[in-house]
């Protein structure tokens, strides 16, 4: 549970740098330079690893494609892409769809029902995060506006959700840094075509210290230390329960806002982030007791 508390926090970083580099990085370029900047930090200390477990990566070798396809390739690209033409609130309000998500294709793939504390948990969590982004005022909920990027935000979650399943589906007898290093290396040339197409369209990345400091959050924080830490809570509670950490992002959101950007600490942030939190203990209750 801690490990995804610390994943959502790194996503919640994330999803401030995708904003505040709109409009200044190219979003294939900073989803392609991340990626890339991953692999070449953990290939030095996984290399022995994958040629250790060689046999098992070509057993599962097309597992493995698919899930990088669905997370190295896909998610965040497309989280990126959706930051140019769309809200930071609705973003955070789109994104909360992966429990439903996971519901999903846990039911299609796993064939498997929440519990009666997952789902009132969820309720409860959604409650709270809804007091957030309303400001404590419902009625705002009638001003949103959805637009392209919002869509693709809808892919992306969707795209998350069978990746968070499948990952569940498909267990495979490998170290979790042994498995990421194999999905990076199938990933990050899926996403080679299209960011040099998007080069040639326009551009490459700036040299800047604003796309540097891009670039290495979001390839050791929201990458390595996030990545490893949700792959590993989705094989302790399962898909369907570690989605509903999602919904602690917008909480901190709002607290990075505060520490970072300077921004107010309001009630609703206090009571959303309250009943996120008890909505969240309540859906993993039963499965810490089993």
């Amino acid at each position: 549970m801690a490990g995804l508390v610390v994943c959502t926090l790194a996503w919640a970083g994330n999803a401030l740098v995708a904003r505040a580099s709109a409009g200044m990085l190219p979003p294939v370029g900073l989803s392609f330079w991340r990626w890339f900047t991953a692999l070449c930090l953990v290939l030095p200390f996984t290399a022995r690893g994958l040629w250790r477990y060689r046999e098992v990566l070509l057993a599962h070798w097309k597992q493995i494609v698919v899930l990088a396809a669905a997370s190295i390739t896909s998610y965040n690209t497309l989280l990126y892409l959706a930051a140019q033409s769309t809200t930071a609130i609705n973003i955070t309000l789109v994104n909360t769809g992966l429990p439903v998500s996971a519901f999903i294709w846990t039911l299609i793939l796993l064939h498997q029902l929440p519990t009666r504390a997952t789902l009132l948990g969820t309720l409860l969590s959604f409650i709270g995060l809804l007091v957030i982004l309303t400001t404590g005022d419902p009625s705002r909920l009638l001003a949103l506006e959805f637009n392209t990027g919002d869509l693709i935000m809808v892919i992306a979650v969707l795209t998350w959700g069978l990746y968070s399943v499948l990952l569940r589906r498909w267990p495979m007898p490998l170290p979790g840094l042994i498995q990421l290093a194999a999905m990076l290396l199938c990933g990050v040339p899926l996403l080679l075509p299209f960011y040099l197409w998007e080069y040639s369209q326009l551009g490459g990345m700036p040299l800047t210290w604003h796309a540097a400091g891009a670039i290495a959050y979001t390839a050791v924080i929201a990458s390595l230390v996030a990545y490893l830490a949700w792959n590993n809570g989705v094989k302790v509670l399962g898909p369907a329960t570690a989605s509903l950490f999602s919904y602690l992002m917008p909480v901190f959101a709002a607290l990075l806002g505060v520490a970072l950007l300077g921004e107010s600490l309001h009630w609703y942030h206090v009571v959303g982030g309250a009943l996120t939190f008890l909505g969240l203990v309540l859906a993993t209750w039963e499965g810490r007791r089993s």
